[in-house]
């Protein structure tokens, strides 16, 4: 895992640099994430998470050797080097099986984290913070740091039996936030204490030493903790440097480490920048780049609407929330309010509960039905303008073909431009 390594020792000598890694098994957030990998001769952090991906398929449907591969053809049909592509695994631990008892849950984890680091997965995030059935709550640092420790003897393991080699970096803490965003009504957040980042080192360097793996320590490049952003489903609470003095000295006495940071979804460019000089050198995205992914559909449809009868438009918006109701797991427990404000949270919301929903055959029918509608003639330029204004002064300036595929790309990228920035300091090339 040269590329991560070296990314941490650029910055631990005083470079302004770090990497973000794109939490999403979409495709098209994926392509849009490897054109603009590609065309900045960069390399490409791709995490999946223990909720889209694990050895029963998760919410996606793929194992993580289904994904891997997945991320590893289309890479290769887009001329990307395989070399240039990482894989992490993100929020590695009991999070799918709470409801269970701890050993139990545990037992299940022991299996993702060996499907996971099978598959060619070398960036592991050791997540053991969530208490499970019978569990106390919150659980202590040394509770949850044994945890991760017994899950890297097996990910170290693993990874000599398939690959003849230990070359896995790690993340760990246990400030972890939610995957996917909070639950509930942001006011603010309290940023993590320097204490209590130190105590979660120290308790992991001493359930690794229990487990007998004192050498991997230089291999764990990142700590989790909370730098005071986060979002709910309609407000980001942003990044206040001030806050986080106290905490980003914490790391400056630790020559492998430097802070990943969750949640940073719809912080300002201004805010990832800063949060990369202050050593939060990871940054993680996921809600933020399917949220784009929904505006660039949803513009997309409001244009159909405007150019087709209603007998021959795709109706995706109809069929999305036909489908969103039909099938509430995924949004009734972090929806509130009455019809309405539900409707409105379905389509709208940062929390973005839609992601969970595009695999759905009849939704992914009608984007496709969506795509041919709009291919077969020229799109209006003024109906890019009203409904895609930044792609539109892109397709003026003659850098994009306004063609549905190129616009939806070009507004994911929208988003990685700003995280490509953030970590690299330089102005990006468009893909």
């Amino acid at each position: 895992m040269k590329h991560l390594t070296d990314m941490v020792d650029q910055h631990k000598r005083g470079h302004s640099n770090g990497i973000y890694a794109v939490c999403s098994a979409h495709p098209l957030v994926l392509e849009a994430a490897i054109r603009h990998a590609h065309a900045q001769r960069s390399p490409l952090l791709v995490e999946a998470t223990s909720n889209q991906v694990d050895q029963f398929g998760g919410y996606t449907g793929m194992t993580p050797a289904d994904f891997h591969r997945f991320v590893c053809q289309l890479a290769a049909s887009l001329g990307f080097p395989a070399s240039q592509l990482i894989f992490g695994g993100d929020h590695l631990g009991p999070n799918r099986w709470q409801h269970l008892p701890a050993e139990q849950a545990m037992a299940h984890a022991d299996a993702l984290i060996t499907s996971y680091v099978s598959a060619g997965f070398k960036k592991i995030h050791l997540d053991c913070s969530m208490s499970c059935k019978g569990d106390p709550v919150p659980l202590t640092d040394a509770i949850v740091a044994g945890r991760a420790a017994r899950l890297a003897r097996i990910a170290e393991a693993t990874c000599r039996e398939q690959w003849g080699v230990a070359d896995l970096v790690y993340v760990i803490g246990t400030e972890v936030p939610v995957p996917g965003g909070a639950h509930d009504a942001l006011i603010e957040l309290a940023v993590t204490a320097p204490d209590a980042a130190r105590a979660t080192l120290e308790a992991h360097r001493y359930a690794l030493a229990q487990e007998g793996l004192n050498a991997i320590w230089p291999r764990i490049i990142g700590l989790v903790v909370q730098p005071g952003v986060e979002f709910d489903h309609a407000h980001v609470c942003d990044y206040q440097p001030h806050k986080a003095v106290a905490l980003k000295e914490t790391i400056a006495g630790y020559e492998t480490l430097v802070f990943e940071a969750h949640s940073t979804d719809y912080q300002t460019p201004q805010a990832l920048r800063q949060l990369v000089n202050d050593h939060f050198a990871i940054l993680k995205v996921g809600p933020a780049l399917t949220f784009a992914l929904r505006e660039a559909l949803f513009s997309l449809a409001a244009i159909e609407e405007e150019l087709l009868p209603a007998k021959a438009s795709s109706g995706l918006r109809h069929v999305l929330e036909d489908v969103m109701r039909d099938r509430p797991e995924y949004w009734q427990s972090h929806y509130r309010g009455d019809g309405n404000a539900q409707r409105l949270a379905r389509g709208y919301s940062y929390s973005d509960r839609v992601r969970y929903y595009w695999p759905d055959s009849q939704i992914d029918d009608a984007c496709e039905r969506l795509v041919r509608n709009l291919a077969n003639d020229p799109i209006p330029l003024p109906l890019i303008s009203q409904y895609l204004p930044m792609q539109y002064s892109n397709v003026r300036a003659g850098a994009l073909k306004p063609t549905p595929r190129e616009l939806i790309i070009d507004h994911i990228q929208d988003i990685l431009r700003q995280y490509h920035t953030a970590c690299a300091g330089v102005t990006t090339q468009r893909a």
